[in-house]
């Protein structure tokens, strides 16, 4: 038995050592992956380069993929049938860019690794440590192979880069990637950005500066399954936002922490409750957020104003940035928002829906909007 004066050592030390397990056990998981996918890499680009040599018969294409997956499964079993092979096919054609010395690679061969440090410095993640080496297509291939099999569905070259960096850079697994797709997510951020804010989505994702750039219309709660009910009230909906919270802090975005539910205020005797209370931890500021099951009305964004109004004056710090308000509402009449508040206000007002959106209505109304701006082509497709 550990003496009680030494508890708080060995508890250190047992943290340290299961942090090294845990590090270990996910650099493994990442090489594991980043092998894979360049792997598909590669037999993407002998397969392309095979068809470039006089051979490109659509039927003897066909063929040579057949035979190679009729081969390949007999002698390594599963993951090369005839459908995974197009996929690495198609996968090469789509990012053959992304590495720009892979013409001058051996043939058959991976990158190999630069020599790395031989221990891993205090607080380093395994990136830089010994557990992980660092090929170029490590920093080229982000994410597993079967979300790249996912993103090469996408024609468009910019919602692509966007949902990989988002997907990296946020942790997504592959449902939830699918998730923020279905959802919308890239033509909901699109339309309320110009031209430069939209090419700033496809080569940075979604970056939060201002109050400006947590906003979407509309937000999508289709997980948290009060379509299948026929009535329902706003205590229901703030209900089952807490019970799916962290799927709700998804759909929100990047940075939000929650804090509180029915947030008390008192003003001359009065009480005042906010529905919603988060923080915002890239904007330092707090975020309140009122439902709102029916249609819009001024009264509504005049209550939002004074909520934000207290927050500025009596909760926040002086070194936080100035509240932010959303209103989520079933309906909404841009025009009155407009009218009613202020310019550069920090209040929004945004509708919900309780199912997933229609893609190509979204897909219409940016290619719309796109033209509307009077600039060219947003679809980016590329040709096999």
């Amino acid at each position: 038995m550990i003496q009680s004066s030494q508890d708080a050592a060995y508890i250190q030390l047992y943290v340290s050592i299961r942090q090294l397990v845990l590090d270990a056990r996910q650099a493994v998981s990442r090489a594991v992956d980043t092998c894979q996918v360049m792997a598909s890499f590669e037999i993407g680009r002998h397969i392309v380069e095979h068809e470039q040599q006089g051979a490109q018969r659509a039927e003897y294409g066909k063929q040579v993929l057949k035979e190679l997956a009729h081969q390949l499964t007999g002698e390594f079993g599963r993951g090369f049938s005839r459908s995974n092979l197009e996929y690495m096919r198609k996968f090469y054609l789509a990012y053959r860019d992304r590495l720009p010395d892979n013409s001058q690679m051996p043939s058959g061969k991976l990158p190999s690794a630069p020599p790395h440090k031989s221990r891993m410095p205090s607080g380093v993640l395994p990136e830089t440590g010994p557990f992980v080496q660092r090929p170029v297509a490590q920093m080229a291939f982000r994410l597993s192979w079967s979300q790249y099999v996912f993103l090469i569905g996408i024609k468009s070259n910019e919602e692509r880069d966007f949902y990989e960096i988002e997907a990296a850079s946020n942790g997504w697994t592959l449902p939830e990637l699918r998730r923020q797709f279905n959802s919308g997510l890239y033509e909901r951020l699109a339309l309320s950005r110009d031209q430069d804010g939209i090419r700033q989505l496809a080569q940075q994702g979604q970056t939060v500066t201002a109050p400006k750039d947590l906003f979407k219309d509309p937000y999508v709660l289709e997980f948290l399954g009060l379509e299948e009910r026929d009535h329902y009230s706003e205590n229901d909906l703030e209900t089952a936002i807490i019970d799916k919270l962290e799927h709700f802090l998804l759909e929100l975005g990047k940075g939000f922490l929650f804090e509180a539910r029915q947030k008390r205020f008192t003003l001359d005797g009065d009480h005042f409750f906010v529905d919603l209370v988060f923080y915002n931890r890239l904007l330092r500021c707090y975020v309140l957020i009122d439902l709102k099951l029916g249609k819009l009305a001024h009264q509504d964004l005049g209550q939002m104003q004074m909520y934000v109004n207290y927050f500025d004056r009596y909760v926040k710090q002086d070194d936080e940035a100035p509240t932010v308000g959303i209103l989520l509402c079933k309906m909404k009449s841009d025009a009155l928002v407009e009218i009613t508040l202020p310019k550069d206000s920090n209040i929004s007002a945004a509708r919900y829906q309780t199912c997933l959106p229609d893609k190509e209505i979204l897909k219409q109304e940016l290619l719309h909007w796109a033209e509307g701006q009077g600039d060219g082509n947003m679809d980016g497709e590329q040709n096999d």
